[in-house]
Order: C-alpha cells, then structure tokens, then sequence
C-alpha cells in the first residue's frame, strides 16, 4: 500500500537551506529524504534524533595528513619493504 504524503511548507534562511543542501548532497541525499530522515527518527528516539555529519580532520590531523603525502612522493626519503632493516637502521 503506497503511503499517502502531504506537504509541509516550512520558512527558512536562504543561506541555511543552501549550505544544508550542499552537506546533504554530499552525503547521497536531497532536502526532502534528509528531513523524513530527521522526522522518523524523532518518533523512534521520541525526540531529536542523531547527528548525520562528515568527519572532518582537525588542523593537526590535516597537516600531518599533508606531511605523510609529501614524505610518500618525496624520492629523496628512504622507504623500507622490510622490518628488520628498519630497526638496523634505527639503532644507528
């Protein structure tokens, strides 16, 4: 039995609905799925439901992020397929 739906007009800032469409798009969802999303959740929590967001990496956690790309393309860093040369060469 197909679900019968209604329309819900809710007001809010352009800017609010614009940056919210963007993370939801991000995310695989339009506007309307992300709040019937929100909405059955709230029956089942019987109140605000989760957080839905994207993790995003702190400023340390980025820089080291960065740090380990550069070191993995640098040709001049010396790279090992073996344990135990590295521990040789960690005890120098």
């Amino acid at each position: 039995m197909a679900e019968k739906t209604t329309t819900a007009s809710i007001s809010v800032d352009a800017d609010l609905k614009a940056r919210a469409e963007a993370l939801f798009a991000e995310l695989g969802l339009d506007l309307q799925t992300a709040v019937n999303i929100f909405l059955r959740q709230s029956l089942r929590e019987d109140g605000l439901p989760f957080a839905v967001k994207l993790e995003r990496p702190n400023k340390e956690t980025m820089a080291a992020m960065l740090e380990a790309e550069r070191i993995e393309n640098d040709p001049s860093v010396k790279s090992y397929t073996d344990l135990d040369e590295l521990f040789a060469d960690l005890k120098k």
